[in-house]
């Protein structure tokens, strides 16, 4: 892994800072936080999906086109990013079109972030995020170690065959359940024996989703709550609104890919719980994963009937969810005023370079 060291004293030499985003996935979000904080922005993108950057011409002062994302971990574009004294703030994509390996090994740029911790997303990392809610006794999914232990209604999370950013989730409610979604899959091109091999078993918990977002860096005084987004799923929604009968006449594939976001609130005799959830994770991460957690991060959730926050997905990065921008009462609670994910990011960011801490808060 690059050195901590070696990109602590690259920011040291900086004398003004630019955001930069590979763009895809929540790109537009990072840099409308920084044009909110009036910081120079810059947008690695991919020929031929530059369009909306483009369109919306406040956002990036650079477009920065590559034939393939991969494009960005060449000599050239990094030394040009350091060049522009660039702060690259990780998401999903970033790690999904660079790899992990590259973006911990190969990618000699800031980042604000914690690098060494994008992996605990994968179910199959050793320190992964079941490991992480354990050490922070956040309660998860009952775990099933094979698909002959099946006996009650699970998702399974296994990795699509050919789009890396999505996941083929799907419900079993016993082994001979699981035998035959599987094969169906695999014969359609959907997933692949071997992802199935490191994938998932999870008890389907049921309840009402809530995706909790956070912030935290070494240098912030608590943990931030917030907001709360919900996803919206293809080709999920909105079919459940069809009525029972008309579902099981209709014999179609349910897959989850996300398309988008809507807002939600939670009760506020929950608060307490959600804030503390947070807390204990974020300690948890540092003693786990020096420096522990830089920037965002999401504990997505379900509020059981009892009332119980059961955690079955974490991000490490910045979550897709633009919707916080506009919606959430919680940073107005604390702030005054209502923002995203990108906004809180560039306030870090700009306390960071005003009280010389930017060493403290990349990687």
């Amino acid at each position: 892994m690059i050195k901590r060291s070696e990109i602590q004293k690259i920011a040291r030499e900086y004398t003004d800072l630019s955001i930069g985003a590979l763009g895809s996935h929540s790109a537009l979000e990072i840099m409308d936080g920084a044009k909110d904080e009036n910081f120079r922005t810059s947008v690695i993108c991919q020929k031929g999906r530059e369009v909306p950057y483009k369109r919306f011409s406040r956002i990036a002062d650079e477009i920065i086109i590559v034939n393939k994302f991969k494009d960005m971990l060449s000599p050239r574009i990094q030394s040009k990013l350091r060049s522009e004294n660039t702060v690259i703030v990780p998401h999903r994509a970033l790690t999904a079109y660079l790899g992990y390996d590259a973006v911990e090994n190969r990618f000699k740029v800031p980042l604000f972030g914690n690098r060494a911790l994008f992996q605990a997303e994968e179910r199959s990392h050793r320190k992964n995020q079941y490991y992480l809610l354990q050490k922070s006794r956040i309660r998860l999914p009952r775990i099933f170690k094979g698909p002959k232990d099946i006996d009650r209604p699970v998702i399974v999370k296994v990795q699509e065959k050919s789009r890396k950013l999505e996941r083929a989730f799907f419900i079993a409610t016993s082994h001979a359940d699981y035998k035959d979604k599987t094969e169906k899959k695999i014969r359609q091109g959907l997933i692949s024996r071997e992802a199935l091999k490191i994938a998932s078993i999870e008890e389907f918990v049921v309840g009402t989703y809530f995706n909790f977002n956070y912030f935290h860096t070494p240098i912030s005084d608590e943990v931030d709550f917030l907001g709360i987004e919900r996803r919206l799923q293809t080709n999920v929604h909105d079919f459940v609104s069809l009525p029972a009968k008309q579902q099981l006449e209709t014999n179609i594939e349910l897959q989850n890919i996300e398309v988008g976001h809507t807002p939600a609130s939670i009760r506020e005799s929950l608060l307490e719980k959600v804030i503390e959830a947070g807390d204990r994770f974020v300690a948890a991460v540092k003693r786990e994963y020096a420096p522990g957690i830089i920037g965002p991060f999401s504990l997505q959730s379900v509020i059981t009937k009892d009332l119980e926050i059961v955690v079955y997905d974490v991000s490490l990065r910045v979550p897709g969810n633009p919707i916080l921008a506009t919606t959430s009462p919680y940073t107005k609670y604390k702030y005054g005023e209502t923002f995203g994910v990108g906004r809180r990011i560039a306030m870090e960011l700009r306390k960071a370079q005003q009280e010389g801490k930017l060493e403290h808060i990349v990687t």
